[in-house]
């Protein structure tokens, strides 16, 4: 799923967050392998490594393809639950933070750069 399929929140969500992105001095690029917009070279405004809200990834470094990939599956779950995601996710970190947060999994923990926990595994995986 491409964030731009996602509900018309999702997609303003994506139009401030690029705003925001070049607030904090980012450049925008788009990817199209994984459909998604990255705005690296950031002096602040986003948590961790990096964080996507809505179809962009905010960082301040230009990212790895891996790490692109696990973003982009963060830019789905946007597009899948709405502006909504927001919410879950905080939700989710706050009952499982880091590496055992349901949505990181799910993005694939290597690509983000996690460290698995023992007994953890993405969903799709055995």
């Amino acid at each position: 799923m491409r964030v731009s399929r996602g509900v018309p929140s999702v997609r303003f969500v994506t139009a401030l967050a690029t705003v925001w992105g070049r607030a904090w001095g980012g450049s925008v690029s788009f990817d199209d392998e994984f459909g998604l917009f990255v705005c690296s070279g950031m002096r602040g405004g986003f948590a961790r490594g990096g964080t996507t809200v809505g179809g962009v990834f905010l960082t301040r470094r230009p990212p790895t393809r891996a790490l692109l990939r696990h973003e982009s599956v963060h830019a789905d779950q946007w597009a899948r639950y709405g502006i909504g995601f927001a919410v879950r996710y905080l939700w989710e970190e706050l009952r499982n933070p880091g590496s055992r947060n349901r949505f990181e999994i799910e993005a694939g923990l290597a690509d983000g750069g996690y460290r698995a926990e023992r007994g953890i595994t993405r969903p799709d995986e055995p």
